[in-house]
């Protein structure tokens, strides 16, 4: 293939076709996902950064200068003076940083199998940590409403537990654990608490008080060691960005390596080179937006979410699993299996998940997703579930 040198018009005319076989944000059809289109002041941004190099930031300071403030902001966003971390392609490299962080303080002090005590709706990346840091799993089931179910937390801790994990908006069901009782728990055993906050930790602090969700699930909660947080899911930033935010810079130390080839002498990240384009976007979306921006940003998906709910909510045949918390919706149906329905909303052109605690079918209502296209997905599903 590399001996059949193509035209740049061929070239681009086949980059068209690849591009047609995929779906778009646009389109408003995808339900299943917790990214969204990217905001164009953003892809702006992202395009004028696009050569610089976070791997080498002597090179690059004003870059390495914007990643400071974003994560300066983030901290402020979640109640952290003084944060340290860095904006990263994702929540599964910066739970694996976090993880990292945990083990070798854990290793300073014990000998035997580091052990993590997570829920059993942690994200899948949890499962990858697992293997590559031979950590053993302690799993916490979930209670009645699908949340960690914290009174089995302390049932779970031994002298061998490196860590707990909690999430702030779940993948499946968009739920927000109890973090307020699990940081007291962490807090009163010296253990390392990671907040999973991916999802959740740029909707949560933009809700209003009348959603009856004005948590404390951040670092106001003294037991929290370290958070993660994605600017390219609610945050509107292009894939990949996501962000990792310490308590203390000396946990964020314990992942330094010495650089002795490039302008500085350590990195602190999992991947050497990373681009500045995400860090330019994301600083963008949070000078441009502000407080008052996401605050909309967030009531307009979460009022979608509400109407969407309350239509399921009044059509036959349609079981709801719980009350949405974020702008999640979960449900099944009483005539026919989740995956049959699945796979027939796909032949309509919908993209939908499913959950797997429970098994139901999965909507996100990202930005992307406007009143008119949820009216038609429940007119095309209405139509699947006639008798």
């Amino acid at each position: 293939m590399l001996d059949n040198r193509m035209t740049k018009e061929d070239i681009f005319e086949n980059l068209k076709k690849f591009q047609d076989m995929d779906m778009s944000y646009e389109s408003g059809r995808i339900l299943s996902s917790m990214c969204t289109k990217p905001d164009p002041i953003a892809m702006e941004a992202y395009k004028m950064f696009i050569e610089t190099n976070l791997g080498d930031p002597g090179l690059f300071p004003g870059t390495a200068l914007m990643e400071s403030e974003v994560i300066e902001m983030l901290g402020q966003l979640l109640h952290l003076e003084n944060p340290s971390g860095h904006l990263v392609t994702g929540g599964t490299e910066a739970n694996i940083m976090a993880m990292t962080v945990a083990k070798y303080l854990f290793q300073e002090k014990h000998e035997g199998t580091p052990e993590i005590i997570l829920p059993v709706s942690a994200h899948f990346s949890f499962k990858k940590i697992i293997s590559m840091l031979s950590l053993k799993p302690r799993y916490v089931p979930l209670d009645e409403n699908y949340k960690m179910d914290v009174s089995k937390i302390e049932d779970l801790i031994t002298e061998n537990t490196m860590a707990i994990v909690a999430i702030a908006g779940t993948t499946e069901l968009g739920l927000i654990d109890d973090i307020e009782k699990i940081s007291e728990i962490a807090y009163s055993n010296n253990i390392y608490l990671h907040i999973d906050a991916a999802f959740g930790g740029f909707i949560i602090p933009f809700l209003e008080n009348k959603n009856n969700l004005n948590l404390n699930f951040d670092f106001k909660c003294k037991g929290v060691s370290s958070m993660t947080i994605d600017p390219h899911k609610m945050g509107l930033a292009p894939v990949p960005a996501g962000g990792i935010l310490f308590r203390h810079s000396e946990h964020l130390d314990k992942l330094a390596v010495k650089t002795p080839y490039l302008t500085r002498n350590k990195q602190t990240t999992i991947v050497g080179t990373r681009s500045g384009a995400a860090t330019a976007a994301t600083w963008t979306l949070l000078k441009y937006y502000g407080r008052e921006g996401y605050q909309k940003i967030v009531k307009d998906a979460i009022t979608l979410t509400q109407y969407t709910y309350d239509k399921l909510n009044n059509m036959d045949h349609i079981n709801l699993i719980c009350k949405p918390e974020l702008n999640l919706i979960s449900f099944n149906t009483d005539i026919k299996s989740v995956d049959v329905l699945k796979q027939e909303l796909y032949e309509c052109g919908w993209r939908v998940s499913v959950a797997q605690r429970p098994h139901v079918v999965r909507l996100v209502l990202m930005p992307h997703v406007k009143k008119e296209h949820i009216d038609m997905f429940l007119k095309d599903l209405k139509e699947l579930l006639k008798e």
